[in-house]
């Protein structure tokens, strides 16, 4: 009986062995996941920026052209900033 003990706890052993490395694989994916994320963000920041960099000229623009004024005197010309 002692050797089927044994070979019982080498079985458990190598079920306890192989789920390890299942642990590595989802660290990879989980790696893979964040850097897809990330990707997309990028993305997302790079064309929100234009769009949003085009809605400041627009109304940078629209006040240079309509001679506005505030507390400190005119608004500036210089939309390029």
């Amino acid at each position: 009986m002692g050797g089927r003990a044994i070979s019982v706890t080498k079985y458990l052993r190598s079920l306890l062995n192989s789920h390890k490395d299942d642990e590595g694989a989802s660290a990879v994916e989980y790696g893979l996941l964040v850097a897809a994320i990330a990707a997309i963000i990028i993305l997302v920041v790079f064309a929100l920026g234009t769009f949003v960099k085009g809605a400041f000229k627009d109304t940078c623009t629209a006040f240079s052209q309509s001679n506005a004024v505030n507390a400190n005197g005119p608004a500036s010309s210089n939309c390029n900033q």
